[in-house]
């Protein structure tokens, strides 16, 4: 049920909070030059941010054969497996998450990765006790560019989408937000680029969540819950 007092934001997390965007490349290099597949780095960097069905067709091509596509995924897997316990935040990540949750805000992890890499993924961000919401792969039937996983952030967290803020770092992200009619932050920390986030309809573009942080009062983040200061959330998903 939607609580219309409450305001929150919603943060994508691979190349958002996490410095993972690159690392999703070079996995996703590799499992295609494991099955033959020439894919120049650049396509698959713009790729990601969709889900490997859609990133797959992207690449590949939509009509093509798809019954090796559980054995790209499973090798993109277990190479992006490999540097789980390198994973680090983008900086003042973690301090970006406080802020909003000093504000009143609700704090909503809006991530379509696997039920397993979610949990790596919080644990390298370590803000457990000011996160409200987090989803996953399971909760959304359809991937981004489509906006499954943040209408699932929504009703989960019990959201309007008139009340909240969306922080992504591809088109795809400003993409699905759209789709809502959900402000969305462009961060260009995961490599897409500043007047790109912009033309796909970003409201506002920063270089990371360091640069977001430093912005925070007069972002779009910044007029909501303005009521809500005074009732910080420190609440564990």
């Amino acid at each position: 049920m939607t609580d219309d007092t409450r305001h929150g934001v919603l943060f994508d997390v691979d190349g958002t909070l996490i410095d993972s965007t690159y690392l999703h490349t070079v996995s996703w290099w590799e499992a295609l030059r494991q099955a033959d597949h020439r894919v120049p780095m650049a396509r698959i960097h713009r790729s990601i941010g969709m889900g490997s069905d859609k990133l797959l067709d992207h690449l590949l091509g939509a009509e093509r054969d798809t019954d090796a596509d559980g054995r790209l995924r499973d090798a993109h897997d277990a190479l992006y497996a490999e540097y789980w316990e390198r994973l680090a935040p983008l900086p003042r990540a973690r301090e970006l998450l406080h802020a909003c949750a000093d504000r009143g805000l609700r704090v909503v992890l809006a991530t379509s990765a696997a039920e397993h890499e979610v949990a790596v993924l919080r644990a390298a961000l370590d803000a457990d006790d000011v996160i409200d919401t987090v989803t996953s792969s399971a909760d959304a039937k359809e991937s981004k560019p489509a906006p499954d996983i943040l209408a699932a952030a929504l009703r989960q967290s019990g959201l309007a989408a008139e009340r909240v803020v969306f922080v992504g770092d591809s088109v795809w992200d400003v993409a699905a937000a759209g789709k809502l009619d959900i402000p969305c932050i462009g961060l260009t920390c995961g490599g897409t680029g500043r007047a790109e986030l912009a033309g796909a309809g970003a409201v506002a573009v920063y270089e990371d969540p360091a640069e977001l942080l430093d912005g925070l009062p007069d972002s779009a983040i910044g007029s909501l819950g303005l009521s809500q200061r005074s009732t910080p959330l420190r609440r564990k998903a």
